[in-house]
């Protein structure tokens, strides 16, 4: 069974808790949280809550928290979860679901309470407000009456995004990490579903008593990601800047590019799928993982190198609304996808005409996509390029999959080119011009009328 996804799409005006923060790791970064000044007493090994909201960006085997050898919890190479308790032959369950979209947050809750006599009553874990179910690994153990955690125990150190003694990073975002000592807690301590939508939402934890050692990681802070924002139990930042923290969370979903349409691309993806490396030996394109049928939007592209300078710039940035079916199925190609090109044309239906001023590494390309007007234009390190004249595009209803998904790719087969998008959370410092509704962190102030591409804004306009 497939977990159930969120992609939330609350109202600019919907009432309820906002998450404002989340923290975005990346495992070519070796980006990680670690904690190793843990006292340990007082900690309680038998009773416990662990609650955290979850967006993946890499389809790979990753730790999401635990101590190396210890208890751990990690997504397995298919896309299940793993719960370790202990080491050695002590008790494993593996979850029946699989997590495998990137597009979605996912709230995960790992409850343990291991005085109950009653085997299925000591670890419960729910997944999206539901209880989901586990299975006990081969060759390993149901978790035991008066099983004793093996975590927080003075001495070792605890990682966030890791194991501290392997290289399984993990790639994606993570927003509301709490930690309950000495109380199994229900996923409605930490979430409710919407009355309207039925979407299952977080709530406000800031009242929950967090015990001995207990934590509550918001990620407000971006000099310092690790701070405990409800005691005193700080994370130490490895590899993570300011720039790492974002306001892509659990209520407000921004658009990254889409890491599973990667078949004829074979491109690298990090930085929470917001910086791509196009593969030297693919004509093809790669796109976001949020797609557009009404509305105006805005996102920023930035081209920050290609492999190999021999005075031509073979970048390609524009829109699609065909996907790529071969890897020499070029972006510019089809009749409704579009490319602003680094020598300064446009293309479209395989043909090019000239259109503005060419552009390279540093340059950052504005794309503004009226699909009230259907109209598209780009800009070039804030200017509007073709004298502000638009390019008449097709209704997104009259195109082959009905709607317009951000595309990119460097067309040459002997190089490649790396960019870096801003969809409303960049990667790239500079950047703090917000759209319309006060959403997203652009480097130039998007046009009047045009917004970032995330669920707020898309509950409204999309």
């Amino acid at each position: 069974m497939t977990a159930q996804t969120i992609l939330p799409a609350n109202s600019v005006t919907a009432s309820g808790y906002d998450v404002a923060n989340s923290c975005r790791f990346d495992s070519a970064s070796s980006a990680d949280l670690r904690i190793s000044d843990y006292s340990g007493a007082g900690t309680s090994r038998k009773t416990r809550t662990y609650s955290m909201w979850i967006k993946r960006s890499e389809l790979s085997y990753a730790v999401i928290f635990g101590s190396a050898g210890k208890d751990h919890w990690v997504f397995t190479a298919d896309h299940k979860i793993q719960i370790n308790i202990g080491s050695g032959t002590d008790s494993r369950r593996i979850t029946d679901m699989v997590f495998r979209d990137v597009s979605a947050w996912y709230h995960i809750v790992f409850a343990y309470d291991t005085t109950q006599g009653t085997a299925a009553n000591r670890f419960t874990m729910w997944v999206n407000g539901a209880v989901a179910t586990t299975s006990i690994v081969a060759g390993k153990n149901e978790v035991a009456e008066d099983e004793e955690a093996l975590v927080f125990i003075n001495g070792d150190t605890h990682t966030i995004g890791s194991d501290e003694d392997s290289a399984s990073y993990f790639d994606g975002y993570m927003a509301e990490w709490v930690f309950v000592d000495g109380q199994k807690l229900d996923a409605d301590s930490f979430g409710e579903y919407d009355s309207d939508s039925g979407i299952w939402k977080p709530k406000d934890v800031s009242g929950i008593t967090l015990g001995t050692n207990g934590f509550y990681l918001n990620f407000a802070d971006s000099s310092d990601l690790g701070i405990d924002a409800g005691n005193d139990n700080d994370f130490e930042p490895t590899n993570l800047t300011a720039i790492d923290q974002t306001t892509d969370t659990c209520t407000n979903n921004f658009a990254t590019w889409n890491s599973l349409d990667n078949f004829w691309q074979v491109a690298t993806f990090s930085e929470g799928n917001v910086k791509i490396i196009t593969n030297s030996g693919k004509y093809t394109y790669s796109t976001s993982n949020i797609g557009v049928t009404s509305g105006k939007w805005y996102v920023e592209v930035k081209h920050t190198a290609h492999s190999e300078d021999d005075g031509n710039n073979y970048a390609e940035i524009g829109i699609a609304s065909v996907l790529a079916v071969s890897a020499t199925d070029y972006l510019g190609q089809a009749a409704t996808n579009w490319r602003y090109y680094g020598d300064g044309t446009i293309r479209n239906n395989g043909s090019n005409s000239n259109y503005g001023n060419a552009y390279d590494v540093g340059d950052i390309i504005g794309i503004a996509l009226n699909l009230d007007d259907n109209e598209l234009k780009f800009y070039k390190n804030g200017t509007v390029q073709n004298s502000g004249t638009a390019i008449a595009i097709t209704a997104a209803a009259s195109t082959p999959i009905g709607a317009y998904f951000i595309a990119v790719n460097y067309y040459d087969g002997a190089d490649t080119g790396t960019f870096e998008v801003n969809f409303g959370n960049p990667s790239f410092t500079g950047t703090d011009q917000a759209d319309g509704n006060g959403f997203g962190s652009f480097e130039y102030a998007p046009p009047s009328g045009f917004l970032a591409i995330c669920t707020k804004n898309l509950a409204e306009n999309g």
